[in-house]
């Protein structure tokens, strides 16, 4: 299958239901009230996929490779609100564990993404000659 645009992408499409439940979480009582935690945690969810799509529509491999570090490490951030979100009571133990596992699937299929195009030999539109 060849990729011709970010939403082609499994981790994007991941991403972006990951967003979608976490937006759900954030926007109900009482999480819905402390608004600059709820933002944080929208900001975060939201970073991943938004990262993924600027790396690819930069057309440059190594730039790719930044963005998906950058949206793995906002991955690390929206697992780490996670647990905050648990503890603070907004969100249950299924709850949580279904955040940690699509974050923690997340992680591993971005770092993946990023070894297989290190060692590919792709570089991206930005590097061809016209």
């Amino acid at each position: 299958m060849t990729i011709k645009c970010f939403e082609d992408l499994e981790i994007w499409q991941e991403s972006r239901e990951l967003c979608k439940v976490v937006r759900q979480f954030t926007f109900r009582e009482p999480f819905n009230h402390e608004f600059r935690f709820r933002d944080q945690m929208n900001a975060s969810s939201g970073s991943i996929m938004d990262n993924i799509a600027e790396g690819f529509d930069r057309d440059g491999t190594k730039e790719f490779l930044q963005f998906l570090s950058i949206s793995k490490g906002s991955c690390g951030e929206t697992r780490s609100q996670s647990y905050r979100a648990f503890d603070a009571g907004y969100i249950i133990q299924e709850e949580l564990d279904d955040l940690l596992n699509r974050t923690q699937r997340l992680k591993l299929k971005i770092g993946n993404f990023m070894n297989y195009l290190k060692n590919s030999p792709l570089t991206g539109t930005k590097y061809k000659k016209i």
